[in-house]
């Protein structure tokens, strides 16, 4: 198969390349096999499971192996987008992996120092690693909460007009300990405001989920089953309420349109009429750009 000379590349974003390898015609023959794609139990793979039609794969550049997405489609180019997931290469259905694989050969300096640049990114974004002992800091419906340490305490307290959470432990406690009791009354208090949130709203939307529970995804805010079954990440609990109503009123409306068509955004602004801004902050704010507990 012959190649013809790559069209001029346009202008890219500091993430994103497209890169154009036209062909000058489709061979007959069916898709190439994915050879070299990683298993599922490759310790490189991503947690949460990949979407529809999408296979993690590997190739080696010299020293090093890199991993990315793989997706074929009915488009003419080889596409290639770089962003915080890290590389995704979309290609036709004709075109074989080793012309794909010399592609990646070819802008492998471009690739390489695309990947560095948006890992650098995410570290700036990412909140400094708490530091578990008297005085730590850690966010709580928008605000800065402070720890505090009194063995003389019966039990842990807040007090919200000063911010401060009371644990009833001596000063040098163990730095595991006092994590784990912030997290433990940071789960609680979620529980507890989701719960009023999902009542208040479940009432303007005229609708009623039958259980709700908290998870710990890694990529998700917040889901809602077809039997009325929503479940909200505890860690929205960082934020200000505004955007837990949000992701509240976003699930609820699912259990009017089960999808994310033009009806269930207009079923979402019904109740919610701020959920552009609220969306754009999650979606610059994932799970695992949230302090380290």
């Amino acid at each position: 198969m012959q190649k013809t000379p790559s069209r001029q590349r346009p202008a890219v974003a500091l993430d994103t390349l497209q890169l154009d390898l036209p062909f000058e015609h489709a061979p007959a023959a069916a898709p190439a096999p994915l050879r070299g794609e990683l298993p599922s139990s490759e310790p490189t793979a991503k947690p949460a499971p990949l979407p529809e039609g999408v296979r993690l794969r590997r190739i080696v550049l010299g020293a090093r192996a890199l991993d990315y997405r793989f997706k074929r489609s009915a488009r003419r180019t080889i596409g290639f987008c770089i962003d915080a997931t890290g590389l995704t290469i979309t290609a036709p259905r004709w075109v074989t992996i080793a012309d794909i694989e010399s592609a990646i050969v070819d802008k492998q300096s471009w690739i390489l120092r695309k990947l560095a640049e948006w890992q650098t990114r995410v570290e700036e974004r990412a909140l400094p690693r708490i530091e578990w002992k008297d005085g730590a800091e850690f966010p709580f419906l928008g605000k800065t909460i402070r720890v505090s340490l009194n063995a003389a305490a019966s039990a842990l307290s807040f007090d919200a007009e000063t911010n401060v959470l009371a644990l009833a432990l001596p000063a040098l406690a163990d730095a595991q300990q006092i994590k784990d009791r912030v997290q433990n009354w940071l789960q609680s208090e979620a529980k507890r405001i989701f719960g009023e949130r999902l009542a208040v709203y479940a009432q303007k939307l005229g609708v009623e989920f039958r259980a709700y529970a908290l998870s710990s995804a890694a990529t998700r805010w917040g889901s809602c089953s077809s039997d009325g079954k929503i479940r909200l990440n505890w860690r929205l609990i960082h934020f200000p309420v505004w955007i837990i109503d949000y992701v509240v009123a976003h699930e609820l409306a699912h259990l009017r349109e089960m999808n994310h068509s033009p009806r269930f955004w207009r079923t979402v602004e019904s109740i919610f009429p701020e959920f552009r801004e609220a969306r754009h902050t999650l979606k610059h704010h994932p799970p695992d750009l949230l302090p380290t507990l």
